[in-house]
């Protein structure tokens, strides 16, 4: 008797669509996927409705592979949704995991959010000053649109999570090495981050001399040397704070790791770990070990967007979560 295949099921929530893609950056290999598992839920490719879901039995999709930060209403009932229909619920991609891209907003509200995009760029023709609402009456009847949270969240702030499969998107190596380990049915410890243990440096072939920097420069203020650390070149570079399993392919292009990959293991805050690497080699002089606040200042001056440099995909998952907002 054939073995029955499994039952896998793929969600976008708040992202940019890249883990969509992600998934089919495996190529031939989907072939090998079809031979193991059926898909019985995936919006962007077939055509499926809530209801189809809300009808599926508890836990009869194995394994569902959940993108996307949670950003609205629909988010979380789909994430709530699929935590009870699935017997595994893996975060794929930084989104689900760290809160990714999206999370950036935490530093804002609804409100303030809705009048950058819809009243005050420069791009924007909107004389009568509409803004979404979650509720509408036209001719036709009345429009619904899911309500837009304050608050950025990652997957695992609104519902359990057994597995995560870390990247921006996650590179093909991830998803091949979690869809491997569920067929062989070798899955690690639930929690567990389908990545290496090691750090970006670790797979970064470039040569490090551990040299103090006195100067950081944006990625377009400087052609770097390809063979050499280019935190020590003096580009910010995540790699020292961030969890391998990438194969360093930024690095190997002459770009800096921006932190896809989320903080190393047994490092809870991947931004205060980048800090902590970056003040170890920032000084104005090699030997001087204590300088005045001026020159402090002057220092941390140079680092043009500390938050988008440290917290590019982790906000909503750091101690910080998000900007407290004054009533």
């Amino acid at each position: 008797m054939a073995k029955e295949k499994l039952k896998f099921a793929f969600y976008w929530a708040a992202s940019c669509g890249g883990c969509e893609i992600a998934v089919l950056d495996i190529n031939e290999k989907i072939l090998d996927v079809v031979q193991i598992a059926d898909i019985v839920f995936w919006p962007v490719a077939m055509d499926i409705k809530y209801k189809d879901v809300e009808n599926m039995p508890d836990k009869y999709i194995d394994v569902c592979f959940f993108n996307g930060a949670i950003r609205t209403e629909e988010n979380e009932k789909m994430a709530k949704l699929l935590r009870k229909k699935s017997k595994i619920l893996i975060a794929y991609g930084a989104c689900a995991q760290l809160g990714g891209i999206p999370g950036l907003a935490n530093i804002a509200n609804r409100k303030e959010v809705f009048e950058k995009a819809f009243l005050k760029t420069f791009s924007t023709h909107n004389p009568n000053n509409v803004i979404p609402k979650t509720r509408v009456t036209v001719k036709e009847g009345e429009l619904e649109l899911p309500e837009f949270y304050d608050t950025v969240k990652t997957l695992d702030q609104t519902v359990e999570v057994d597995y995560y499969v870390p990247g921006c998107p996650p590179a093909v190596e991830r998803t091949l090495y979690a869809l491997e380990t569920i067929a062989k049915g070798e899955l690690p410890p639930k929690g567990s981050v389908l990545a290496p243990l090691k750090s970006v440096c670790d797979e970064c072939p470039r040569k490090r001399e551990e040299k103090k920097i006195s100067k950081i420069y944006r990625v377009y203020e400087k052609t770097p040397d390809p063979e050499r650390c280019l935190l020590e070149q003096g580009i910010l570079c995540m790699g020292p704070a961030t969890r391998g399993g990438c194969g360093a392919r930024c690095l190997k292009v002459n770009m800096p790791c921006t932190g896809c990959g989320g903080p190393c293991p047994n490092v809870p805050e991947q931004g205060a770990a980048m800090i902590s690497a970056l003040a170890s080699i920032l000084g104005l002089e090699e030997e001087k070990e204590k300088y005045s606040e001026e020159e402090v200042e002057k220092l941390i001056s140079q680092i043009k967007d500390p938050l988008g440099t440290f917290y590019m995909y982790a906000l909503p998952a750091s101690i910080l979560r998000r900007k407290v907002m004054k009533k």
